[in-house]
């Protein structure tokens, strides 16, 4: 039967910023459908809530908490991985963002900070995890945003490392082929912690659901279910793709009440 195609039974996953939000909601997804999971992130109690659904759902959470960003972090959290569920066939890097900020008052060092955040951790959990994936023929999804498309103002350095990020996985995708997959998923407004300043400000709201021709904010689900179709057998044939789960928004040209030049 298709849905057979979306069963991940006996593989493992590593989730990181898996807390709560994309992260969490994706965790839960891929132990549903069958996967034991690790899930990284920087607050232990929000991964012990996690943890408690994936084995709710019959599966095996490996809890690591760690902040990403430390040198040496992502070859421990795959080496963990490994080392308690004896394999990897899916990595979710998650892990990434970066605040609103006007142009003159986005430095040298910003840029390299937002680089580094969404894209070379990304790149150093995927560069530890690529022996064992080859081992599996397993695949890796990275989340990138529909900013990284479009020009929204005050996005420069969170925009630019999106674009970044969305491109690493297309030459990554390349570099791997035939025996891992690299896809990405490009998100809109989800209903997560990162778009408090949008879910808490009603006239932000109000403009960002007028932007998107769904009329809503997304879901963090919405994501977690494209990540499971990726990482599934029911996506075997892609890679190097970008699906772009943003309820079909093209410009976000939000007021921020950032500066004018």
């Amino acid at each position: 039967m298709i849905l057979d195609r979306f069963h991940v039974t006996g593989h493992a996953a590593i989730v990181t910023g898996a807390g709560r939000g994309i992260g969490a909601a994706t965790a839960i997804a891929l132990a549903q459908a069958g996967a034991d999971v690790a899930i990284s992130a920087r607050t232990e109690e929000q991964l012990g809530a996690v943890a408690a659904q994936v084995e709710e759902a019959g599966r095996r959470a490996l809890v690591v908490p760690a902040d990403l960003s430390v040198p040496g972090a992502m070859e421990a959290l795959a080496k963990q991985a490994v080392d308690a569920f004896g394999r990897v066939d899916a990595v979710v890097n998650n892990v990434g963002g970066a605040l609103p900020r006007a142009f003159l008052d986005t430095t040298r060092k910003h840029l390299e900070n937002a680089f580094q955040f969404n894209v070379g951790i990304a790149h150093e959990l995927t560069r530890a995890a690529v022996p064992h994936l080859l081992e599996t023929g397993g695949s890796v999804v990275n989340i990138t945003s529909a900013v990284g498309r479009t020009a929204g103002r005050g996005y420069l350095a969170y925009g630019s490392a999106k674009a970044a990020l969305t491109h690493y996985t297309r030459l990554a995708a390349r570099d791997l082929a035939p025996r891992v997959r690299v896809n990405a998923i490009a998100v809109g407004a989800v209903a997560t912690s990162a778009l408090d300043i949008v879910m808490t400000d009603e006239n932000l709201r109000t403009q960002m659901e007028q932007a998107t021709p769904l009329k809503r904010i997304g879901e963090p689900e919405d994501v977690a279910a494209a990540v499971l179709y990726l990482v599934s057998p029911a996506g075997r044939y892609l890679t190097g793709k970008v699906l772009e789960v943003d309820g079909g928004i093209d410009q976000p040209n939000l007021d921020l009440g950032l500066p004018d030049l």
